[in-house]
């Protein structure tokens, strides 16, 4: 089992890096002739990132029976 600190750092470094691709992903389409290619990429990166964050997160959530 995977440490909760190590999972909480992890946590952390995905949700920076998230955040980064959101600003590229703005930048790069505030150019008046942006590559939509390059920014789907990010938007996949993005969501891709989004999936293991959730992942992580339901990971340092405790089960809980109802």
């Amino acid at each position: 089992m995977i440490p909760i600190e190590t999972l909480k750092h992890t946590l952390q470094m995905l949700n920076e890096e998230h955040r980064a691709l959101d600003e590229d992903i703005t930048r790069c389409m505030n150019q008046p002739l942006y590559d939509q290619l390059a920014v789907q990429r990010l938007k996949k990166k993005k969501l891709k990132l989004k999936d293991q964050i959730l992942t992580l997160k339901m990971k340092l959530i405790p089960d809980i029976i109802a």
